[in-house]
């Protein structure tokens, strides 16, 4: 953990960032954050759609509109947490779990299923509330691996918040092995019907920041490998709820060198980010952005500033002829940096590494 310590000091002595990174740091990760937990769970909005909804309120495109409410509902759960840590003083509790899942959930909703033979089957899902029915999953391997009971889980979560609110206190174990090891023990139990991955990486992201860690984002891109590391740490801890809900950090030792390592790359990012004061150089989804052209920055600086600017104007800005600019603004809406929405406004989903004076 050598590595990101020395991130984490180096990160430390840039604070306070100034207003303009704060601002765009908060920007990024708002979008980033909602987008990818989400999208980990099956959300099928795009970063595009997200951005609009959340940074500017649009909604655009076919997308079901559970999904746009449970990209609303996953955004006031950051925001929630945010303010949470302000206390910190006070314990992790219970109830601050339950409130969060009714925040995410929003209300009590019925599933249905299809059996065979036609026969349908419902059950309810309750928001804020553990789980009334037992749930599992089918591995990517093809088995079947069980959770808690619901009769297992409340004794659990409660040990797992006290064993949380403990070893916070002993500071035996540095801030990333304890949300690190908080996640595998929680996943374990998984408490709910539904939202538990949502839920769990909120709550690591508490356990960060009321350390002093930033929040990060485990990215959609890496779930394969995200999975990945909470099944070796299964084979290493064994099968049985109450024994993964009280894992050792060596057992869980796979999922947390894979956590650590996550958390490495967001300093990174944010460092790079807060460091980079080039026009050039853009962001999107946590990865470095450049491009071939210098007229490219010109218009989506154009577009950021004036969002009807016309293919005409964008030509003279970037000293370029419209059949440039059609090309250009082609390949970046497929690539989902930028989005014309019907009434010809144009939208930056791509972000820059400093604002320019309009």
């Amino acid at each position: 953990m050598a590595e990101l310590d020395n991130l984490y000091k180096q990160w430390m002595a840039m604070q306070p960032l100034s207003s303009e990174k704060q601002r765009l740091l908060g920007q990024r990760f708002a979008v980033e954050y909602n987008f990818n937990s989400n999208h980990i769970e099956g959300n099928t909005l795009t970063y595009g759609q997200t951005e609009l909804l959340l940074l500017f309120g649009k909604v655009v495109g076919g997308s079901d509109v559970k999904e746009y409410a449970d990209m609303k509902a996953s955004a006031v759960g950051v925001r929630m947490v945010q303010e949470s840590v302000e206390d910190k003083t006070m314990p992790m509790t219970q109830n601050f779990i339950r409130q969060l899942h009714k925040v995410i959930l929003r209300e009590d909703y019925t599933v249905y299923r299809n059996l065979p033979g036609g026969y349908t089957t419902s059950y309810t899902i309750h928001a804020g509330q553990y789980k009334t029915r037992p749930n599992s999953v089918i591995t990517r391997y093809g088995d079947r691996f069980v959770y808690a009971s619901p009769e297992e889980t409340p004794a659990l979560m409660s040990d797992l918040v006290d064993w949380y609110n403990r070893a916070e206190q002993a500071g035996e174990l540095s801030p990333v092995e304890l949300a690190a090891l908080f996640h595998y023990r929680y996943i374990r139990i998984h408490p709910f019907e539904d939202g538990n991955g949502r839920i769990v990486r909120l709550l690591v992201n508490y356990i960060l920041a009321r350390h002093g860690w930033p929040m990060i984002v485990i990215r959609n891109r890496n779930k394969s490998q995200y999975l990945e590391a909470l099944h070796k740490a299964d084979l290493e801890v064994g099968e049985g709820p109450a024994i993964g809900a009280n894992a050792s950090l060596r057992q869980a030792r796979h999922f947390v060198k894979y956590f650590s390592k996550t958390v490495e790359n967001e300093l990174l990012y944010f460092i790079n980010f807060a460091q980079e004061q080039s026009t050039e150089v853009w962001w999107y989804d946590g990865q470095r952005i450049t491009f071939r052209s210098h007229s490219t920055p010109k218009m989506l600086y154009a577009m950021r500033y004036d969002d009807e600017i016309t293919l005409k104007s964008l030509a003279e800005t970037a000293g370029i002829n419209i059949s440039a600019v059609k090309s250009q603004t082609s390949r970046l809406t497929q690539k989902g940096y930028i989005r014309r929405l019907e009434d010809g406004e144009w939208y930056v989903m791509i972000c820059p590494s400093v604002e320019l004076e309009e």
